[in-house]
């Protein structure tokens, strides 16, 4: 049975809307599932749909010579918008829109044709290829819904344990309340740091087997991404993304990434472009007012799956035993900032002579809260971050630590 994911909602009210809906994310990360789940919606609600893949070569082929052909294989014949509108809509929902010679092409011509009388959902396997691709950049035509791995709330009701959510709904509200399952959620957000959040990993039965399905992504999608990308010295990427899961949290310096691996800057410029197009990374940025003393260029490398992360390394050992145990609690909070927060409103805080706050969230223009992140909170010392909240005192500075996780 299909399982719904947190944004399943946003995105089926927006198939009300004329404007074609684009889903983007990682191989794996469950954007077909979302597909079918929205097909079997909107058949339950009886409206004129119907779901293609463009894995199918006779489909792919025919649209390839004209973007019409997709109507040969349902049977409806829209009306043109310049006929007039049409009483019921057509949903086409497309499965791996990117593999189209155009989809540029293919989306628009139907869009400025049909308009409001054919409405066309499609996922694409990666921003990199859309942004390749969508030489246009089909403005007011589309919203794009960035899919990511699964949210340690999805997570839990992946796992049947959905109840648990109320738990963390209520522990969040009420600081103070010994929850009877908190050792429960507890055990279960460590697993979540251990082994991610993608879809097939989290509903397979035992470690070994979670495991192995992680080298599997490892291995076969982001070697699919090198080739797709079009990335030179294969070799040389993959180190690159096994140097930057090893420092985690920490600044991205190109100029020690180029030297340590033997390649040029822009080399790795390039790849750490394709890399964030292809969701396996983030590079957060610096947040600053002045230039001379604040670091302003270096960014923050995450991760947005953890699991893969550690499938990098080969570290699955229990995380509460691991030296990289901060750094992954950091990147946790990282993902679950981003599901409140605009990513441009996240930030991090980090001057020349390395003073650091690891979150700064700008709710409003120079106002919001800052976090630092502790395992354990109680190695956090305020004096140390007296310059930033002399610097910044409209922004609130919290410490997180590893018992706060429902908090983020």
């Amino acid at each position: 049975m299909l399982q719904e994911r947190a944004s399943f909602a946003d995105i089926h009210q927006h198939v009300s809307d004329k404007r074609y809906t684009i889903i983007t994310g990682a191989r794996q990360v469950g954007k077909t599932s979302l597909l079918r789940l929205l097909y079997q919606q909107l058949k339950s609600e009886d409206k004129q749909v119907f779901f293609f893949t463009f894995e199918n070569h006779e489909i792919l082929d025919s649209i390839n010579q004209n973007p019409e052909h997709i109507f040969k294989q349902i049977p409806i014949i829209p009306q043109p918008l310049l006929k007039g509108k049409s009483e019921k809509v057509i949903y086409i929902l497309i499965d791996e829109v990117q593999y189209a010679a155009d989809p540029t092409h293919f989306l628009k011509y139907l869009y400025d044709i049909y308009e409001e009388n054919v409405k066309i959902v499609a996922t694409g396997s990666s921003a990199f290829y859309i942004d390749r691709k969508f030489k246009d950049s089909l403005a007011g035509r589309k919203r794009v819904f960035n899919l990511y791995p699964l949210s340690f709330t999805e997570y839990l009701s992946f796992n049947k344990l959905a109840e648990l959510n109320q738990e963390l709904e209520v522990m969040k509200a009420r600081p103070a309340y010994q929850s009877p399952n908190r050792a429960l959620i507890q055990h279960q957000f460590m697993k979540y740091l251990q082994y991610g959040g993608y879809p097939e990993v989290v509903l397979a039965k035992g470690e070994d087997e979670k495991q192995i399905l992680l080298n599997e992504l490892k291995n076969a999608y982001i070697q699919r991404d090198i080739q797709g990308s079009g990335v030179g010295k294969g070799n040389k990427f993959y180190v690159l993304l096994q140097l930057l899961a090893d420092q985690v949290g920490g600044v991205v310096n190109r100029n020690e990434l180029a030297n340590t691996i033997q390649i040029d800057f822009t080399t790795v410029d390039h790849y750490l472009y394709v890399l964030e197009k292809c969701h396996h990374i983030h590079l957060l940025k610096p947040y600053f007012r002045n230039l001379r003393k604040e670091l302003t260029k270096m960014p923050k490398i995450f991760f947005n799956d953890l699991g893969l992360r550690n499938a990098l390394l080969n570290r699955f050992g229990a995380v509460e035993n691991r030296p990289d145990k901060g750094a992954l609690l950091e990147n946790y909070y990282f993902l679950a900032f981003r599901q409140q927060y605009a990513l441009n409103q996240i930030m991090f805080w980090r001057t020349a002579d390395k003073q650091e706050v690891d979150f700064v969230i700008e709710e409003s223009f120079n106002q919001g809260k800052a976090y630092e992140i502790k395992w354990n909170p109680g190695s956090f010392k305020p004096d140390k971050y007296k310059k930033f909240m002399a610097t910044y005192p409209d922004f609130e500075l919290t410490c997180l630590g590893v018992d706060d996780f429902f908090k983020g």
